[in-house]
Formats: C-alpha cells, sequence, structure tokens
C-alpha cells in the first residue's frame, strides 16, 4: 500500500473518531453546564463566556468609533463613556470564573500583594495570590497567606497560624509561592497546568512538586494519592487539602477575562510554553482520544482553550486541520497564503497540495519575510519552525480577533 493510502486511511478513521468525541463533548457540555447551575444557583449572572462576548462587542464598537469622531467628538466621547463602563463592569462584576467574589478583606491587600509579588518576580501572579487568601484566610485574621510554617518565616514559631503580622504573612506567602511557580516550571499565568501543580504546592509543601512532575504534573488523582501517601507515612488522619486546587479556583481570574482582546499574544505564551513536548498525550488525551491520533490539531486546540480563546468563541475545538479550516472560512474569518499574518494567528498548510489541510500550527512571528510557528506533532514533537511568507505549502491563515 502507497505511503499516501496509509495516510488517507488514519485520517479517514481520525475523522470517525472524531465525530464521535465530538458528539460525546456535546452532551458532556450540556450535563457540565446543567449540573454548574444546579450548584450555584448563580444563573443570573453573568458568565465568563459572556462576559468575554461583551467585551468582544465592546472592542468592536470602538472600531468604528474612529468614524463617529470625524462626525461629532462629544458624541464620541460619551459612547467611549459607555463602552469602557461596560468593559470595566464586565471585570469587577466578577472575581473569578466561577463567579465567586474576592472578599473585601483580600482587595484590601492587594497593594501589598503587588509590592512583594514584583520583589519576588512574579508580577503577573497577582490574581493567583489573590485567590490563595482567599482560599486560606478570606482575608482576614494577622495570617492571612497561612504560611507560618513556611521555611522563609524566620521571625515567628513554625505552628499554623502563629504570624502575627498580616504584612510579614503576604510577604512569607508571596515568596513561598514565587518559589513553587519556579519549581513547577509555569513561565505564564495562562499555564493552568503548571499553576494548578505550583498552587497544590503551596499546600502541600515543594515536595509535591517535583513528586508529580516525575508523574507528569499535576492531577486531582494523584493529588489524593500523595496525601494519603503522607498521611499513612506519618500516621496522621489527612495531609492537607487534596482538593486545594479546585478550592482556588473559585477564586481566581486566570488573567483571561480579557482574552477576547489580547488572545492572540496569550496563544502564543501558551504555546511557548509546550515546547519540547514529545508524544502529544497530554493535548490528543485532553480532547478525548484514549489513544494516539495525529495531534497537530489538539495542539492548537489545547493551547485556544488554555487561552480563553474556546470559549469566547474565536476559535473552535478541532482535531481535524480541515474542520478548522471550514470554521474560519465559514465565520469569514480567513487570511489566504502568500499574505502576511501576525502573531497568534492559526496557521494551516496542505503539504499535499490537493486542498485539503493535513497540518496546522499557531504563528509567533512574521518578520523578514519569514513566517515563525510553534507546532505540535513536527516529529511528534512541539517545535518551532519558519517558513517563507510565500511558501506554498501554507494554505491559509485562521484570524482570532
Amino acid at each position: 500500500m502507497q505511503k499516501w493510502q496509509v495516510e488517507k486511511g488514519a485520517q479517514a478513521m481520525q475523522k470517525a473518531r472524531a465525530v464521535q468525541m465530538a458528539r460525546k463533548s456535546a452532551v458532556a457540555s450540556a450535563e457540565s453546564g446543567e449540573a454548574v447551575l444546579r450548584t450555584t444557583g448563580k444563573g443570573a449572572k453573568l458568565s465568563m463566556q459572556g462576559i468575554t462576548a461583551a467585551i468582544q462587542k465592546a472592542t468592536a464598537a470602538l472600531g468604528e468609533m474612529g468614524k463617529w469622531f470625524a462626525a461629532g467628538g462629544m458624541a464620541f466621547l460619551v459612547v467611549f463613556i459607555l463602552i469602557a463602563g461596560i468593559i470595566a463592569g464586565a471585570a469587577f462584576s466578577s472575581g473569578s470564573e466561577s463567579s465567586e467574589a474576592l472578599s473585601e478583606e483580600v482587595l484590601a491587600y492587594t497593594s501589598v500583594i503587588q509590592r512583594y509579588a514584583s520583589q519576588y518576580g512574579i508580577p503577573e501572579y497577582v490574581s493567583a495570590i489573590q485567590a490563595i487568601m482567599m482560599q486560606e484566610s478570606g482575608g482576614r485574621g494577622t495570617d492571612p497567606m497561612q504560611c507560618s510554617e513556611s521555611p522563609y518565616n524566620t521571625r515567628f514559631p513554625h505552628s499554623p497560624g502563629s504570624i502575627t503580622e498580616p504584612d510579614y504573612s503576604i510577604e512569607v506567602g508571596v515568596r513561598t509561592f514565587a518559589d513553587c511557580i519556579s519549581q513547577a516550571g509555569c513561565s505564564t499565568p495562562q499555564d493552568l497546568d503548571k499553576l494548578k501543580l505550583a498552587w497544590q504546592g503551596y499546600n502541600y509543601g515543594n515536595g509535591y512538586i517535583g513528586w508529580a512532575l516525575q508523574r507528569g504534573g499535576y492531577t486531582e488523582t494523584n493529588a489524593l494519592q500523595f496525601s494519603q501517601q503522607q498521611a499513612a507515612s506519618h500516621g496522621w488522619s489527612s495531609y492537607g487539602d487534596p482538593q486545594y486546587v479546585p478550592h482556588v479556583m473559585r477564586y481566581y481570574s486566570g488573567g483571561s477575562l480579557f482574552a477576547g482582546l489580547f488572545g492572540n499574544q496569550q496563544i502564543v505564551s501558551v504555546a511557548m510554553g509546550q515546547l519540547g513536548n514529545s508524544g502529544g498525550q497530554k493535548f490528543w488525551s485532553w480532547y478525548g482520544f484514549d489513544s494516539r491520533v495525529e495531534w497537530c490539531a489538539c495542539f492548537v486546540s489545547w493551547c485556544a482553550d488554555q487561552s480563553g480563546l474556546i470559549a469566547s468563541g474565536n476559535v473552535p475545538k478541532f482535531s481535524l486541520c480541515s474542520d478548522g479550516v471550514s470554521w474560519f472560512q465559514g465565520k469569514n474569518k480567513w487570511q489566504s497564503g502568500g499574505t502576511t499574518p501576525t502573531a497568534g494567528m492559526i496557521i494551516f498548510f496542505d503539504w499535499d497540495h490537493d486542498g485539503t489541510s493535513d497540518h496546522v500550527g499557531i504563528v509567533e512571528k512574521c518578520e523578514g519575510g519569514r513566517v515563525y510557528t510553534i507546532e505540535g506533532n513536527s516529529s511528534d514533537q512541539v517545535r518551532q519552525r519558519n517558513y517563507a511568507v510565500d511558501y506554498s505549502s501554507i494554505m491559509g491563515y485562521g484570524v482570532i480577533n
């Protein structure tokens, strides 16, 4: 059998599996949405998707304002203020993806958190630290970060709640979390996999991070396993909070509220954080496949999801390149090959020049007449590549904003 026949046969099998997975995903999404409404009773509140959609509409309106400004500066100013209000209202009406607001006590410490986050090299993680404080204490008490047992506490006993100065508690907590971020290899707040690992490490101690990395990273299952092992080895009834990450996530804004506005750079940052991944299991198993598939599209979809672009409706969840092309073309968000792309666009390739896309990646940048990309399943790895802008195998680009 010829190589192209084998490849086409594999693509056909993958398409059948993708259809099946899409059906399962639709059912699961419906059930999940129903369960969330039942559990939280917050159906009247804006969801993150709704907030992002509102922001996107406001942004689109801003694009038209230049025309209005020429007609009347005051009209432009009034509408601008209204739209700014929409964005600000969206930003502050929900403190996190689950609509659980931060307490006034936690918000009162924002400037202190920002100061220490900058001092210890993690200024972009303020929201992640606020979520920790919310889970630990709600911002109440003299040890709001509950970090008296941290090795960075050199002034108070290492017993729970022994710190009696909130400012010092925040300094120790932020410094401890900065260590967790470093050990987890987390380079951006949008890399939720590694951020979750850092969070659980804050609760368990840094020993968990190295242990979990040897097992592929954080999962709720291995968090429970670690807790049980530690409890048994110390003769305790329990150890830490195995559900610490889901608990913290209730309060986390994720830095993704404005993903619909700034998703281009976010998706590049997320993709860069995955360089070197080999085999792609992380991505095709996330999609829902139980065995390996050609995973370039799963990689792009995973990055888009981590950047908030699937929830905001800017990028589809797709496992077949042809489905991605169809979606972008159908939404009139398609840019033909041979043109100059911008960072964050989804680049589609047609190696066989038969009109069907068979590979996809993410544009990192375009300069000097070359397109620089980040691609999954490139020799079975996440790799950086580059091509001439007029490279004949570039089919076109999906525009995400």
